[in-house]
């Protein structure tokens, strides 16, 4: 058997061989077998990737936004050309279905279409005479050498999520993806110096804490941006903001599914099973709660047969539903909590544990699992599981089940269901979540508009995409001048904020 390839890091728009010394398996999770390894990348790489940023960033600043906008039209060309082969990596080392793998991709080529459009995102404003004889404008300039920290279950959107904007604005970027799934990370990065970026303008590290915690500590990075768990975000947040940079922490999540008496039951349960199940439930974005109101609560046995009909099959499977979930570990852990829920009284009525796929024995398989009776307090919905485990929650009115959602410490995605206009007009303004969803089950915005958060959801007042995503990534400054009728400067203030 020949030896797995070992992932290259990026650096000056270069494919380099890591020196270190730590490695780690990047692993199959439908087969267990290795397919690449990835370096935990020394110290000194992760410095010469920020230095070839910075040497960077004072020439790609100062290139105009014409040229800018066409790597990005370039770069969806490319995107569009490459989904096959992006969605193959995504699934042999993530695990996700290949029709999810490219429903992926089609996420993070919105997010470079809109990038396409930067010379009118990038407006300032301009009031001429704004007091006698002085004129006050804007100036949207970039910061500097900017970093982005990506979770494994989306390893190509979530860094669209954050370079494609950030490159656009006139930054440079380094990008630290997940070590268990790092390779359509990286060819997404190689597409885009193919799109025309420059040497150094966006680079590649691989790594665990220790990378991350150094994006987040040095001191040429001006700005970092984290998707991920909760854990994880809060001391990335922390540990970036203490040492004086912009950082964005999108983080973990209890979606909830709230389904009214009446919403049609064949697209509400049908919706429902996607969103709960779907990528076997490794959505930052799941719903992973379904809050069933008054007589709704009479469909949960149609869900559950619903649910019983999915198929789990290797990613590779086009008519697979759901595949496994991403390590043993992930594997154990979803095991664990569901046992968990069964020992503090929530009733199983689908048990997803020790399912066997014929020809793929050693995967992450867990099935679609399903507990009714769950209440507040139970670990099960507490915690967020990351797998396909549905919590079912029986309340008698919708404000019932908003009280109940608003409880819950995070707020990053909520879904209604229902064929009242003024339901849907009181769910929206009462429910404290960031992407709420009427009629639609997992609210992800359009990439025109900006991924929100709530409470515990978000740490950082502006989240990726849309127009909060140029803010973060660029500093206003504003310009006061007077001039003489004769062209002689009387007097020219500047300030930034």
């Amino acid at each position: 058997m020949s030896e797995v390839p070992s992932v290259p890091l990026l650096i000056g728009g270069q494919l380099v061989q890591s020196k270190t010394t730590e490695w780690r398996d990047v692993i199959d999770p439908a087969t267990q077998k290795a397919v690449a390894r990835v370096p935990f990348a020394t110290r000194e790489e992760l410095d010469l990737a920020v230095a070839n940023a910075k040497e960077a960033f004072q020439t790609w600043r100062n290139t105009g936004q014409g040229a800018r906008m066409r790597v990005m039209l370039k770069l969806q060309q490319l995107l569009r050309e490459n989904t096959g082969k992006l969605a193959e990596m995504i699934t042999r080392e993530h695990g996700k279905t290949l029709p999810d793998a490219e429903g992926e991709v089609g996420r993070g080529l919105e997010v470079v279409e809109h990038a396409c459009s930067i010379a009118n995102l990038q407006l300032g404003e301009y009031a001429e005479n704004a007091a006698g004889g002085i004129d006050v404008y804007t100036l949207i300039q970039p910061l500097g050498v900017c970093a982005g920290i990506t979770a494994f279950n989306f390893p190509v959107m979530l860094p669209c999520f954050m370079f494609p904007i950030a490159i656009a604005c006139g930054n440079t970027f380094v990008l630290k993806p997940s070590e268990q799934d790092p390779t359509s990370s990286l060819f997404l990065a190689q597409l885009a110096l193919e799109a025309g970026l420059p040497p150094g303008v966006l680079n590649v590290v691989h790594g665990g804490p220790e990378i991350a915690n150094g994006l987040c500590e040095h001191p040429d990075i001006k700005a970092v941006s984290f998707i991920g768990s909760t854990r994880v975000g809060s001391e990335i947040y922390h540990r970036a903001s203490n040492a004086g940079k912009r950082c964005q922490a999108m983080m973990g999540a209890k979606n909830h599914c709230v389904i009214l008496p009446d919403a049609d039951p064949e697209v509400a349960l049908n919706q429902l099973v996607g969103a709960a199940f779907g990528a076997a439930g490794q959505r930052c974005m799941a719903a992973s709660v379904a809050v069933l109101v008054g007589e709704a609560r009479n469909w949960l046995p149609d869900f559950v047969e619903r649910a019983k009909r999915l198929k789990v099959n290797a990613g590779t499977d086009r008519e697979a539903d759901l595949g496994p979930l991403v390590s043993p570990n992930a594997k154990k852990r979803v095991e664990g909590l569901i046992q968990q829920g069964v020992d503090e009284g929530a009733k199983l009525l689908l048990d997803g544990r020790n399912l066997t796929v014929p020809g793929f024995e050693q995967g992450n398989f867990v099935g679609p699992t399903v507990f009714e009776g769950v209440t507040e307090n139970m670990t099960i919905y507490t915690e967020e599981i990351f797998g396909p485990v549905l919590c079912v929650v029986g309340v008698d009115t919708l404000e019932d089940a908003v009280e109940f959602i608003n409880r819950n410490p995070n707020g990053n995605g909520v879904a209604l269901f229902t064929q009242d206009g003024g339901a849907a007009r009181f769910f929206q303004n009462n429910i404290d979540v960031g992407q709420v969803g009427i009629n639609i089950p997992i609210p992800v915005p359009v990439a025109w508009f900006s991924f929100t958060g709530s409470r515990g959801s978000k740490l950082g007042d502006l989240g990726p995409n849309g127009k909060q995503a140029v803010s973060f990534w660029t500093q206003t400054k504003t310009v006061t001048a007077r001039w003489s009728a004769h062209g002689r400067t009387v007097n020219t203030t500047i300030s930034m904020r």
